[in-house]
């Protein structure tokens, strides 16, 4: 995009992401419609000049009456473009995701947010096991996962040939029930938490989601500087955690909803702090509480930490409730093999 200036770049990089968030391939009325609710108006004939351009760059490929998709090539155009613009997305997107979510507790229903990880099919059986001792470390968020095979879907994700998809529960569900309930938390950053014999010690790494275009947790994976296996297994060791707020007022109403969550298999809560006092040594804003959640990629990190290829995307969709299982039922998939 070096070439173009930046009012192109931002509508191309706008016309992109609607084809990176569609399941199917789309058109260019579809495509202009979906612009025109971000408030972005471009008429459907200049979606279509920019779906040619995109198409001669190898960004996107024609479907004919299909639409347009993107392109491996198209999708890591898209990841590195405009990163100026990104910063603070990932805040953005708590938010928004938050929001939409419509899960309630008290009747077990709705979608939550989820994180998105593939494996190839003949590693299913490894990633499994590696996964289920991290859920019975209770270094995960929660225990619940969502297992999907070639074809099948998991919320607006479609599983690609040859891969199992495992869908774990985000952390920023957390968020989305207490503004279900009418309680802000503010997500201030994602680290690595140290643990010392089962018990939370301090953060080590930080990287705070206002700064940030990717999710903390995600770069810590990839940049191997996690040990969550060992610490699932040796109870010392480095997992992913977020530092959140609440209102110091809320916090009755706080530690319910963190029990009924926990009753249902939404658990993940570290630790709760005491009114305007620091928590691990991290200082908390006046009149509030601090909050420290495990990461729902830390059974992911500990399969990584092992050698298996995976990816991964935190946040990734919303999912029905309903299609959430507890982790030992993960074992029915351990004799799927590879096509």
């Amino acid at each position: 995009m070096e070439s173009m200036d930046i009012k192109t770049k931002r509508r191309m990089v706008a016309i992109l992401r609607v084809l990176h968030e569609a399941p199917d391939g789309m058109g260019s009325e579809r495509i202009a419609k979906s612009l025109d609710l971000s408030g972005i108006q471009l008429s459907e004939r200049a979606v279509r000049n920019y779906l040619a351009m995109a198409d001669e760059l190898g960004w996107t490929e024609n479907l004919g009456r299909g639409g347009r998709r993107l392109t491996p090539r198209g999708i890591e155009e898209l990841e590195g473009a405009l990163v100026a613009d990104k910063v603070g997305f990932i805040a953005g997107k708590i938010d928004a995701l938050s929001y939409q979510m419509d899960f309630d507790l008290s009747s077990r229903a709705g979608r939550i947010i989820m994180n998105i990880s593939t494996v190839q099919l003949r590693d299913l059986r490894n990633t499994i096991s590696i996964m289920s001792d991290v859920f019975k470390a209770r270094l995960g968020m929660g225990r619940l996962v969502v297992i999907a095979l070639p074809g099948e879907r998991i919320g607006g994700f479609t599983v690609p040939p040859n891969r199992a998809a495992i869908g774990t529960v985000c952390s920023v569900s957390v968020n989305g029930v207490l503004l279900h309930a009418g309680i802000a938390m503010a997500s201030r950053f994602g680290g690595l938490l140290e643990i010392t014999d089962g018990k939370p010690r301090r953060f080590t790494q930080v990287i705070t989601y206002e700064g940030s275009s990717l999710d903390p947790l995600e770069i810590f994976i990839r940049g191997h500087m996690t040990s969550v296996w060992r610490a699932s297994r040796e109870g010392s060791g480095l997992i992913g955690a977020s530092f959140r707020e609440v209102p110091a007022v809320a916090l009755p109403d706080v530690r319910a909803l963190f029990r009924g969550m926990e009753e249902i298999g939404l658990g993940g809560v570290v630790a709760v702090g005491s009114p305007n006092q620091p928590l691990l040594d991290i200082p908390v804003g006046a009149e509030r509480v601090g909050v420290i959640l495990s990461g729902g990629l830390n059974p992911v990190a500990a399969v990584v930490e092992e050698g298996i290829q995976v990816t991964s995307a935190a946040m990734s969709t919303l999912c029905d409730f309903s299609r959430l299982k507890e982790h030992r039922t993960m074992s029915a998939y351990s004799g799927v093999r590879g096509l």
